[in-house]
């Protein structure tokens, strides 16, 4: 009876962490640009699109962390401004402002060749 238990555990842990990390393939942000530039010549508009999309989720998420963030940066009173957690969340808002800026940059690789390309650009405005 032990056995079965820990057997459906790991099942579930298992399908738990399959949900949550997915097994697509998901925007890159420490993917280089001249990787990206090289990828977007090979991919046709059905696979610009995909990618575009891929980023666009991903810009959409990072902006949502960024805006909760600063929301909590700004609830910090003045006098502790200055004070530890402060300094921490500011740094921590940097780190995601530098991630959004990267996702946005590879963003545009993709939409540009789409627009080139004369692809579907509907639902990929940021």
């Amino acid at each position: 009876m032990k056995v079965v238990k820990n057997a459906v555990l790991c099942c579930l842990v298992g399908l738990c962490l399959f949900s949550i990390l997915g097994c697509s393939k998901k925007a890159d942000e420490n993917k280089s640009v001249s990787e990206i530039k090289a990828e977007v010549e090979k991919l046709d508009t059905d696979g610009l699109r995909a990618k575009a999309l891929e980023y666009k989720e991903a810009l959409t998420a990072k902006k949502s962390e960024v805006d909760k963030l600063a929301a909590k940066i700004k609830e910090i009173p003045v006098a502790d401004l200055l004070g530890q957690e402060a300094k921490s969340l500011k740094a921590d808002l940097e780190n995601l402002e530098k991630s959004l800026s990267a996702l946005q940059e590879r963003f545009k690789i993709y939409y540009d060749k789409l627009k080139e390309k004369d692809g579907d650009l509907a639902g990929l405005e940021i």
